[in-house]
């Protein structure tokens, strides 16, 4: 497990904490563009959160995608629904109160979540 984030094994993990672990993981697969939409004060918003990032070829967006799910399966959370993985140019884990969107560059430019939610607060990461 990565130093920058530890989290106590639990079976439930507050928002704040899971986005920090998957913000961490997107990171140590060498994801770029993360950004985190808190959404929690729309008033239709599906989640509280949304996490989207991008990888330079499908591999690794798969590989960011991997990533997060074992990491947060370490902590005792599973996604309730994964979806792209097959062609790997958006992949969506649904894990409740955050849903974590893992684009290639030209899936994400195309599809521009971020401006869908622009009334959202928005955090952006640095690529290491």
């Amino acid at each position: 497990m990565s130093t920058q984030v530890k989290v106590k094994r639990r079976s439930k993990l507050v928002a704040e904490e899971l986005t920090d672990l998957i913000v961490d993981s997107i990171q140590e697969i060498k994801g770029k563009n993360i950004v985190k939409l808190d959404l929690r004060l729309l008033e239709d918003a599906p989640t509280d959160f949304f996490i989207i990032c991008e990888g330079t070829s499908t591999t690794q967006v798969k590989g960011i995608s991997d990533n997060i799910q074992r990491r947060l399966k370490e902590t005792g959370l599973l996604a309730s629904h994964v979806e792209g993985e097959r062609n790997a140019l958006w992949i969506c884990l649904d894990y409740f109160t955050v849903v974590v969107h893992v684009f290639y560059p030209e899936t994400r430019h195309f599809y521009e979540l971020e401006d869908l939610w622009g009334d959202a607060t928005i955090t952006q990461y640095g690529s290491l």
